[in-house]
């Protein structure tokens, strides 16, 4: 079978994974402050092994801090943030979360425009495996393959030798998608990845990340409350660094507390 044809079906199906309660990851009763601004405050939080879950919230909720703990940039006061069942996240640092298999897109698009975009995907898979000093060493199959597959997946093929900063905007957020993509992680979080898309490319985003859950675990923090409805298995609300309500989105929408500080009437 093709390597781009394995994609999503290399583990079990999606809905198998959902059923699973094990946690890929847990966080328990998170305290972040700065300079006497409670940023979260006994935050607990858990994903599922193979779970997509939306994180939505007013601005200032504390979504942006949540992912800087989550992935070394930000220490909390107290807590405890446990990474598949047995790796203390709050013992290491940036580099070693990702190199545990946690890979982090930021809202903005970072590419290195200068280079290709086959050479963005390669500088990616290299880096990730810890090999600076090898990296005018050449692919071997498996890694090709592997970066092919990806560029089919997220329709670049055709832009494989164009440079990343010639790129739409919609583009650029799908190659930064595959860089974490041919990194392998085992949860991904996602900073409205679909900002600033075309409905045709919100339509496929959706798509994609509908059809990754299950290999991964997603994170997905948006506003879209649309394209939450077309993704979600559950959402977690945050309201003033705390978790306000958690659920199904129809659950989370039913919610008298959300409906006042967030969705509106």
């Amino acid at each position: 079978m093709a390597m781009q044809d394995t994609l999503f079906t290399r583990q079990l199906p999606a809905d198998q994974f959902r059923e699973q309660t094990d946690p890929v990851l847990q966080l328990e009763n998170i305290n972040v402050s700065f300079d006497g601004f409670q940023a979260l405050t006994n935050l607990s939080m858990r994903i599922g092994v193979g779970e997509l879950r939306c994180v939505i919230g007013p601005n200032g909720a504390g979504k942006t801090t949540l992912m800087d703990v989550i992935t070394g940039k930000t220490r909390p006061q107290s807590g405890q943030a446990v990474y598949d069942q047995s790796v203390d996240l709050l013992r290491l640092n940036s580099v070693e979360v990702a190199r545990k298999g946690i890979g982090r897109k930021f809202q903005k698009p970072t590419v290195f425009e200068a280079l290709s975009v086959f050479e963005n995907l390669e500088i990616a898979q290299k880096t990730h495996k810890g090999v600076w000093a090898t990296l005018r060493a050449r692919l071997n199959s498996e890694q090709r393959d592997r970066i092919d597959s990806v560029l089919a997946l997220l329709h670049l093929s055709q832009e494989r030798h164009r440079a990343a900063g010639a790129l739409s905007h919609g583009q650029k957020q799908f190659l930064e998608i595959g860089m974490l993509l041919v990194q392998e992680p085992h949860l991904l979080l996602l900073d409205e990845p679909a900002a600033g898309m075309t409905d045709a490319e919100t339509e496929y985003t959706a798509e994609l990340f509908r059809g990754l859950a299950g290999q991964h675990s997603l994170m997905v923090v948006e506003h879209d409350m649309g394209f939450v409805e077309t993704i979600a298995d559950s959402v977690t609300v945050l309201h003033h660094g705390q978790v306000l309500a958690e659920g199904s989105l129809a659950e989370v929408q039913a919610n008298e507390q959300v409906i006042d500080v967030y969705l509106g009437r």
